[in-house]
């Protein structure tokens, strides 16, 4: 899977747990701050991808998950 395919899937996970419209979901935007995810939705969202990409995120990364970007970042790491 490449980067930007990689970002749709993840931009499309994420369109299901914010109101936030589409064009704010940037690699940049804040989890909390533009996207208005609660603690409660990263955490589900994390459990998202963890089914959807097949692996397990240790608790000790969710705090690393600030940016769509960190997201990124971890699962190109682990998914190879």
């Amino acid at each position: 899977m490449d980067k930007e395919e990689l970002f749709e899937k993840i931009k499309g996970i994420l369109k299901e747990y914010t109101e936030a419209p589409e064009e704010q979901i940037t690699r940049e935007a804040l989890l909390q701050g533009a996207l208005g995810l609660s603690s409660l939705d990263v955490v589900n969202l994390v459990m998202e991808f963890e089914d959807t990409f097949g692996i397990e995120i240790p608790d000790e990364s969710l705090m690393g998950f600030v940016t769509v970007g960190d997201i990124e970042e971890y699962l190109k790491k682990s998914c190879g």
